[in-house]
């Protein structure tokens, strides 16, 4: 390839998003249509949270509706990009020594397809899931980033797909984003300034950012993408943010394109 795939994380919200026309949506289809068009895109979802590290082998991988008590138009959604065995091998191979399974039964889960549906409508990028070993530390996952650059000179889009403020407990459904002062809305912040700074050591380390990181984050399923984002980032590329906003009062809708 002659061009350089950016590494980009999304916050991916709600798996409402998938249905809806909104301003998060809107930047995904732009996005989509602004940067190179990838040959293929490995994806790191917040919701492959296992105790291993594997990566989806199938040519044909299924769409995962990994959530409940969602209207019925929502499991009637369906993303039937191919998948790319052929990369699922390189990711391997990268990753060595660390052991990665070839994983033939997990499909595309709604961190995955809810934000590709917009980005790509066509399905017709092939796309494959890299899961996220909870067993490991915050270094791990920023490292396995590192290991995966190569692939944005083949032509590989890597996106990280979770939300840098994700708070369950916290969230208030109908409420339009956070007042300013708000803790979500402070974390984020920092976030922000923290990669434009590409002070990396400091959101590995984000249990030393203070109360707002044990708010934002009770638990790392939905930060530790933006890790692997990070680490497969060189130290000359572009930092942007194409989306932001907090929704609910406790969930960071927040974009990082890095290159």
């Amino acid at each position: 390839m002659s061009f350089l795939m950016p590494s980009i994380f999304l916050g991916h919200g709600s798996p409402m998003n998938a249905l809806a026309d909104n301003p998060y949506t809107r930047e995904w289809a732009a996005l989509g249509i602004r940067i190179p068009r990838p040959r293929a895109i490995l994806c790191i979802s917040a919701h492959w949270y296992t105790n291993s590290t594997a990566v989806t082998i199938s040519t044909a991988p299924r769409t995962i509706h990994d959530f409940g008590g969602f209207p019925r138009e929502l499991y009637l959604v369906h993303y039937p990009a191919p998948g790319d065995p052929q990369l699922a091998e390189r990711v391997r191979q990268l990753l060595t020594p660390v052991p990665t399974a070839l994983d033939e039964n997990w499909g595309l889960d709604h961190g995955t397809w809810s934000v590709l549906k917009h980005m790509y409508p066509d399905a017709d990028i092939p796309v494959v899931q890299l899961s996220i070993d909870a067993t490991k530390p915050p270094a791990f996952h920023y490292e396995i980033g590192q290991r995966l650059a190569p692939l944005r000179e083949d032509g590989v889009l890597i996106l990280g797909s979770g939300n840098v403020v994700h708070n369950l407990s916290a969230f208030i459904w109908g409420r339009q984003g956070g007042n300013l002062g708000d803790t979500a809305d402070l974390f984020d912040a920092r976030v922000r300034e923290l990669i434009t700074a590409r002070d990396n050591q400091s959101l590995i380390h984000y249990d030393t950012l203070g109360p707002e990181a044990a708010f934002a984050i009770p638990t790392p399923d939905h930060y530790y993408p933006l890790l692997y984002t990070l680490g497969a980032g060189k130290a000359d590329d572009l930092i942007q943010f194409p989306v932001g906003g907090i929704a609910g009062g406790a969930i960071s809708m927040l974009a990082v394109q890095i290159g």
